[in-house]
């Protein structure tokens, strides 16, 4: 994982770089798989990588990550499969698809017990151990949806600490969440929250439940995700979005081949897209441009970034470990964790701080205007001027947003940018739109994106292949049927997006890139009992993410503007592997050729 996002960021491996996030701990009894995970070895020389090239363009020959090759199909049987359901196989080349008849009851007429519903097994750490050793973690989306395949559409999984019950068809999932209340809740990244609690700090809506998260989402809500919140942070992006192809024009005319007005290049464009989506994201939410399209980005940039990768390398194993005993005995799984949150922290503090100087400053000038100067000054500015939350619950949910803002753009936006460029005829077809909205909004970005609904339909699109996020949780509020099963109150229920966006019960060929089948709210050619919910890559409802609005306007914006600048192609039409980490990304980042048009 760490070699992965090292690779992402262009980030450098030497001991100088990695020790201020690094400390010495005591010792834990595990098996050796997990103790791999709490005690990770350090390498004492690596000096092939420099954190300032992702910064600068540079690039290298990136290590492939490689899991376990899943050839078999299961074949494991639910229990009382008699009584509950009958699930048929059917291969088709290299796939295997399930389709499932439930009966409303069993042979007795009776709901079954939660117990009887089908599991991977019963023991939680033994789990854990099997999955460490046949690397399932970092094909979690792939173990989900093989054992979907066995099992059928409800099953039960418990890994090390957390048990759970998973489900993939869109009639379950709208019985979940029209049965979730006034207070939502999902599952809490206890992690997350443990550094919050020892280091005093507030916890932001991610990490809140009941009355007091709705009162401070609701506020949140006026920022982020109402119309009005939209058409003020839009030109923000917007210009950040037109940033981005002026520096890729400029790339493409000085490294790129062919005649003069018309060179094509192809290149990983990874490391252009995540410096994009950060410096998108800080625009928005600070209100100011950290100059990351330069070629001498500042230093706390850089120890930003490098924050964020050792954060969301060292989440996914505390999930599953009991985090609170390595707090304890100062682990360095924990402690490298820890120490990440507290720069992603600092970083924010130092916004803070600035917008006070800003204010400071104003004042002294005389002028009534404030911080802002009487212009958007970016979400941080929007709740500071407002005072309706603390400043620790600003300083906490601001930066979960910066947090959580980058990668969950940044990699959509590779997928997005390879299935275009495989697929030419759906590329014109979205670029005629962009272009004729474009030309009718008279350049208003709001108006161009209205006018372009495959656009929009190609992020969903993108989204349904390759969801950011492997599932959507709910804990249960009280007892709940779900495929004839008894839910207990408390049970946490995950929905498994990357199954249900490629499951032929729930979508037309559903390996197919087709960005129509969200234009005009159906899917031609099926209806499914439960189709609106389908698309879940956000979450849905009250509890959905609270950065949505940000992230679906960034990512159609910079494919506007690539769409009216570039024709995209790649130079391997073969399907992209995955891998997981905290999230689904590419194992190899495609290459794509930008040709100016």
């Amino acid at each position: 994982m760490r070699a992965h996002f090292r690779r992402k960021y262009q980030l450098s491996q030497n001991p100088k770089d990695t020790n201020h996030l690094r400390a010495v701990g005591g010792k834990v009894s595990f098996p050796h798989e997990l103790s791999k995970m709490i005690y990770p070895e350090t390498k004492t020389k690596d000096d092939g990588f420099n954190l300032l090239s992702a910064f600068q363009g540079l690039s290298f020959g990136p290590a492939v990550l490689t899991g376990r090759n899943h050839s078999k199909t299961l074949t494991a049987k639910p229990a009382n499969v008699d009584s509950c359901k009958v699930i048929m196989f059917a291969v088709i080349g290299k796939q295997t698809l399930f389709s499932t008849r439930v009966r409303k009851k069993g042979v007795d007429g009776q709901v079954r017990s939660f117990k009887e519903i089908p599991h991977t097994g019963r023991s939680g750490w033994v789990n854990l151990v099997k999955f460490w050793r046949e690397d399932r973690f970092r094909q979690l989306h792939k173990h989900m949806e093989r054992t979907f395949n066995a099992l059928g559409p409800i099953y039960r999984e418990h890994l090390g600490t957390q048990s759970s019950v998973n489900i993939i068809l869109p009639s379950d999932i709208g019985e979940l969440f029209r049965s979730e209340g006034l207070h939502p809740e999902r599952m809490t990244l206890q992690p997350w929250a443990t550094h919050r609690e020892t280091r005093h700090y507030s916890k932001g809506v991610f990490l809140k439940n009941g009355e007091e998260w709705r009162v401070d989402r609701l506020l949140l809500n006026k920022e982020v995700m109402m119309s009005a919140a939209v058409k003020r942070f839009l030109p923000l992006l917007d210009e950040v979005a037109r940033d981005f192809c002026r520096m890729m024009q400029a790339k493409v005319e000085r490294e790129g081949r062919g005649e003069e007005g018309k060179r094509s290049l192809t290149i990983d464009p990874s490391p252009d897209i995540f410096r994009f989506a950060l410096e998108a994201s800080c625009n928005v939410i600070y209100g100011e441009r950290i100059g990351l399209f330069s070629s001498s980005p500042s230093l706390e940039s850089q120890k930003f970034i490098w924050a964020v990768e050792q954060m969301l390398v060292t989440t996914p194993p505390l999930l599953y470990l009991p985090h609170r005993l390595l707090l304890r005995i100062g682990a360095p799984l924990w402690t490298q964790h820890a120490t990440a949150w507290d720069h992603i922290f600092s970083h924010a503090e130092a916004r803070i701080q600035r917008w006070y100087q800003r204010l400071s400053s104003s004042q002294g000038r005389g002028s009534e205007a404030g911080a802002s100067g009487g212009q958007y000054s970016g979400v941080l500015g929007q709740l500071m001027e407002k005072g309706q939350l603390s400043l620790d619950l600003i300083k906490a949910n601001v930066t979960e947003m910066m947090a959580g803002g980058v990668d969950t753009t940044a990699v959509p936006l590779q997928f997005a940018l390879f299935e275009l460029g495989r697929n030419p005829e759906v590329q014109e077809r979205v670029r005629q739109q962009v272009r004729a909205s474009w030309e009718q909004a008279g350049g208003d970005p709001q108006k161009a994106l209205q006018g372009a609904p495959l656009l929009k339909g190609t992020i969903k699109e993108i989204l349904r292949l390759y969801p950011v996020a492997t599932t959507v949780q709910r804990r249960t509020i009280k007892d709940t049927i779900l495929q004839n099963y008894h839910i207990p109150a408390g049970t946490l229920v995950q929905v498994c997006l990357y199954p249900l966006g490629r499951s032929a019960d729930v979508f037309a060929a559903p390996q197919r890139f087709e960005p129509d089948r969200w234009v005009n709210n159906g899917e031609k050619g099926q209806t499914v009992e439960g189709s609106s919910f389908r698309s879940l890559a956000f979450g849905f409802g009250a509890r959905q993410c609270v950065g949505r609005r940000i992230a679906e306007n960034e990512m159609q914006l910079l494919l506007m503007h690539i769409l009216l600048s570039f024709h995209l192609s790649v130079t391997s039409s073969e399907d992209i592997k995955t891998t997981c980490t905290l999230i689904l990304q590419p194992e190899t980042p495609p290459r794509i050729t930008f040709r100016k048009l």
